[in-house]
């Protein structure tokens, strides 16, 4: 039988499984410290059906479904994880122990941001490839940098208007007494990107320090809202022939665990001046739409090769996809600006054209734990969920009654 606790127990030394089991119970801080019962607390459930509730969207044997689990009920799913009993909860960026999303939007608008809150100690890289990225603070994330921590990273509508919002979060950390210590105060670490959503909607309301705010106020460690929320609710992809013909975009989510017990997710919102394709089919799943048949795509690629011009220069710049990737394996900011870069063949597979003149296309990476790992074999996982991720946000992502997404177009 599996213990569980409704509130986290004190944890003292390390765990182990009975002799010749060769394996180490891992904590939620991804440390091996997690007891497996305690006698104090009640609460003894069979392991199957703890195992069961938790594949059922996360339900728990003691206070039912749709519950966020405590910091040692999560431990404990890593076990089980672990052990090959489980997939990841939330396959989302979530499962990586310590992190937390949050989504806030203005739906009439057509606009939003999603923050990502980081666990202690978090180590932060970034890969830019695009040619029309908005950032701010990701110089910090340079291997050469003195700081070497990321409180939080933000990725937000509203173009460059839309940087404003960290203003939000770096108050919600700041209150929190969270940040980088300097002489004078503790100041917070929040990378933040942004990705232009002007065209739909109102393009008179931006993402700003208040809705930067409430996102972290509706930040949570369990499953991840997808689609047309957050920094997707005014996403759109294909702009070769401009926004009225393109199709939505959205925000999606995946994570995949290595035999190792190594997790690795990511979060990407899509955004893509390309067309979004379907890496095993090459079918394109969302894009530029033809005028003639705005039911059928154009193939931008193609089009591109065969001598189509690409947008002027004042409308051109407004495509992004922009992605967050995690582990719980430890890693150094070089290391982490490596898996970011290997990431970025996630977007190569599912978006054609990519990285060009009129994307802003850019992957954090973030680590936090102690696991041991090849910082090769993460950077191919990384690869795998950023694609999850960008098929999810895609085929999840609802039209507003501002565009047609892949499930309007995809009825049959």
């Amino acid at each position: 039988k599996l213990q569980v606790m409704e509130e986290p127990p004190p944890f003292g030394p390390a765990q182990h499984l009975p002799a010749g089991s060769g394996k180490r119970l891992p904590g939620p801080d991804g440390r091996v410290n997690l007891p497996l019962s305690s006698p104090s607390r009640p609460g003894s459930v069979n392991q199957s059906k703890f195992i069961h509730l938790l594949k059922n969207e996360g339900g728990h044997p003691l206070k039912g479904k749709n519950r966020i689990l405590t910091s040692a009920e999560d431990g404990c799913r890593n076990i089980l994880i672990n052990f090959g009993e489980m997939e990841n909860m939330n396959n989302a960026l979530t499962d990586v122990p310590g992190f937390k999303v949050g989504h806030a939007q203005d739906l009439k608008a057509a606009t939003g941001c999603t923050v990502v809150l980081c666990p202690p100690g978090t180590v932060g890289g970034v890969d830019i490839r695009g040619s029309a990225a908005g950032t701010r603070q990701t110089d910090s994330l340079h291997s050469f940098h003195w700081v070497d921590e990321v409180h939080a990273v933000l990725l937000s509508g509203g173009s460059a208007f839309g940087l404003d919002a960290s203003g939000g979060v770096m108050k919600f950390l700041e209150e929190k007494s969270i940040g980088y210590q300097t002489s004078a105060a503790k100041v917070p670490i929040v990378p933040t990107a942004i990705i232009y959503d002007l065209g739909l909607g109102d393009g008179r309301v931006r993402p700003g320090k208040e809705m930067g705010y409430q996102a972290c106020l509706n930040s949570h460690s369990g499953k991840i809202a997808e689609g047309s929320v957050g920094v997707g609710t005014g996403a759109s992809v294909g702009k070769l022939l401009g926004i009225n013909l393109a199709t939505k975009g959205g925000v999606g989510t995946a994570a995949k665990t290595t035999a190792g017990g190594v997790i690795v997710a990511a979060l990407v919102a899509v955004n893509a001046f390309g067309d979004v394709i379907d890496p095993e089919t090459r079918k394109i799943l969302a894009g530029a739409r033809d005028p003639a048949n705005p039911g059928r795509f154009i193939d931008s690629a193609a089009m591109i090769k065969g001598g189509f011009s690409l947008p002027r220069r004042e409308t051109g710049f407004q495509n992004t996809t922009l992605g967050v990737v995690a582990t719980n394996a430890k890693l150094s900011k070089r290391q982490a600006t490596k898996v970011a870069q290997m990431a970025q063949s996630g977007f190569a597979r599912t978006i054609a054209p990519i990285h060009s003149t009129v994307d802003g296309d850019l992957i954090f990476a973030l680590s936090a734990g102690d696991l041991s790992a090849d910082v090769n074999t993460i950077g191919l996982v990384a690869e795998e969920v950023v694609v999850s991720a960008i098929l999810r946000a895609i085929q999840i992502a609802d039209g507003l009654g501002l565009l047609p997404a892949y499930r309007d177009l995809n009825k049959d």
